[in-house]
């Protein structure tokens, strides 16, 4: 349960960016597309056992650097990814 052994992939079939600690998702952020270029992010959960250990940043920093790779724009609905975009300026200009 260690931190190092946790990763972050993107799941684009289900549209979320995932927590995977051994093969077992633990964690997560949903998004659905709104129009070409905005992703609404809406949920993000991280398995309580992991609470603390800033895996819930570490999904979400992951997922804002790849939105800003693929040049798509966020609107946080979700209050966490809306707070970590207003805690680190250098995303505030991927926020719609």
């Amino acid at each position: 349960m260690s931190d190092s052994s946790v990763h972050v992939v993107h799941n684009a079939d289900r549209q979320r960016y995932e927590l995977v600690d051994d093969g077992s998702v633990i964690g997560f952020t949903e998004y659905h597309p709104d129009g070409d270029t905005q992703l609404v992010f809406d949920h993000t959960v991280v398995d309580k056992a992991y609470s603390g250990q800033g895996l819930a940043g570490k999904l979400v920093r992951f997922a804002l650097d790849d939105v800003r790779e693929r040049g798509k724009r966020v609107v946080a609905i979700c209050s966490y990814v809306d707070n970590f975009i207003a805690k680190h300026p250098e995303y505030q200009d991927l926020a719609d």
